[in-house]
């Protein structure tokens, strides 16, 4: 791999006799990962069901590194698992979250560290993921959706606009910087082809403004967690200074380097802050902003084809009706893409399903539902329809006789196949 010159002059100056190994760790092949999706399945009986979970991630304890070439295996069709690279689970893990925290990813497409922080959250308290880029936050959403997660509003905006509307309003934040990519050249040929040190500098500028947003935004007592996947120092340790410094009231509790010559993983770094102070305890009521009929028209749906009645705050845009966690803010001024929770479509008073209210629920919340055999799976993921007799109504197709992957609606002894046409397998 040919890197950049000075990017190599720089790199020799700070590793010293490590810089050899460091050129080396360019020509090895990039590590892959997975993430097992605790909301639905715990590590061991994840390994128990597949047979391509290699060896523990460090310092992640639901990671593990595989082959990369699962992507549609049914598990991860199922939401079971999240293809992450190695070392960019770390700053999830440094958030410390709990079950019931109010949480932002600032930069979250395309929903590593979303679905990660989630899955801390265990489906209590509320995570806002943000993403500028409308394209990206697209692909956030889906992520989200594929994994099951309830609890997650996925806004579109950029920082300076968020500090006024959520000042101190979050326990725990995560800010995955935008950075020059130095730690993703041996993954990615275009950061290469980027890189320049007037880039580097110009994103240690934007870093900053960041920071200044999330510090807005983290109430007192909270927890900052700041990486990148560059080795840069303007964008490590002089940016986490320069922050510290601006304010008295936050403080730097840790610092780690994950470098690729040391790690089977790549280049990443994360600083951990902590803001003076105790929370102020904050109430939050949106009020409900969908039409009674609508509500009424997944409330017959529920009664008709679910096992249990969900609780929350009902907003609907047009058609399509939302469950906003209880925790969240009004959406007055917000730019919103994905609410919380999507339950589906109200056409004409009757109510379709969305195929993320399948996969956020579990077997035991449907009042139907079929297991498939993995061919007739494999079929069914084709969009074909699935010959079964029993009770007419909506139900769930199975993974492994637990875990449900899309909707079927029964009616003349056919099982008529709901799973979303743009997932379809070709």
């Amino acid at each position: 791999m040919k890197l950049p010159e000075k990017f190599c002059e720089r790199m020799k100056n700070e590793l010293k006799n490590e810089y050899e190994s460091f050129i080396k760790s360019y020509d090895e092949a990039p590590y892959i990962a997975l993430r097992v999706n605790t909301l639905k399945i715990s590590s061991e009986e994840f390994k128990a069901i597949v047979d391509f979970c290699g060896e523990n991630v460090p310092w992640c304890p639901t990671g593990f590194y595989y082959d990369g070439k699962k992507g549609n295996h049914p598990s991860s069709i199922a939401g079971l698992f999240y293809s992450q690279e190695p070392s960019a689970m770390i700053a999830a893990e440094l958030a410390e979250v709990k079950e019931g925290d109010i949480v932002l990813d600032l930069c979250a497409a395309p929903g590593g560290k979303s679905t990660q922080l989630a899955a801390k959250l265990g489906g209590k308290g509320l995570l806002v993921s943000n993403e500028v880029n409308l394209g990206r936050a697209k692909i956030l959403c889906e992520n989200i959706e594929r994994m099951g997660i309830k609890n997650a509003v996925v806004t579109n905006m950029y920082p300076e606009k968020m500090e006024k509307l959520f000042y101190e309003f979050f326990d725990k934040i995560v800010v995955d910087a935008p950075c020059s990519g130095e730690g993703m050249f041996r993954k990615d040929s275009v950061a290469v082809d980027e890189w320049s040190i007037e880039h580097t500098k110009s994103c240690a500028i934007r870093q900053l403004s960041i920071l200044d947003s999330a510090y807005k935004m983290l109430t007192p007592g909270g927890r900052l967690v700041y990486s990148t996947c560059t080795f840069s120092k303007e964008e490590n340790e002089e940016a986490v200074q320069k922050f510290a410094e601006k304010y008295p009231d936050i403080s730097l509790r840790e610092m780690h380097r994950l470098m690729p010559h040391r790690i089977n993983g790549e280049g990443h770094f994360s600083a951990v802050f902590e803001k003076s102070g105790e929370r102020q305890a904050k109430k939050h009521t949106p009020p409900i902003t969908a039409k009674k009929e609508m509500i009424e028209a997944y409330r017959n749906f529920e009664r008709e084809n679910l096992n249990i009645s969900l609780d929350g705050n009902f907003v609907s845009f047009g058609e399509n009706l939302y469950l906003l966690p209880n925790e969240m803010i009004t959406l007055d001024k917000i730019k919103c893409i994905r609410p919380g929770l999507f339950l589906g479509e109200v056409r004409k008073g009757r109510f379709v399903p969305s195929h993320h209210l399948a996969t956020a629920l579990k077997k035991e919340d449907f009042k139907r539902s079929i297991a498939l055999s993995e061919d007739k799976l494999e079929a069914y993921l084709k969009g074909e329809t699935i010959g079964y007799n029993g009770e007419k109504g909506y139900g769930v197709i199975l993974y492994k006789e637990k875990f449900p992957v899309g909707w079927y609606k029964l009616s003349d002894g056919q099982a008529k196949n709901h799973y979303p046409k743009h997932l379809r397998k070709v």
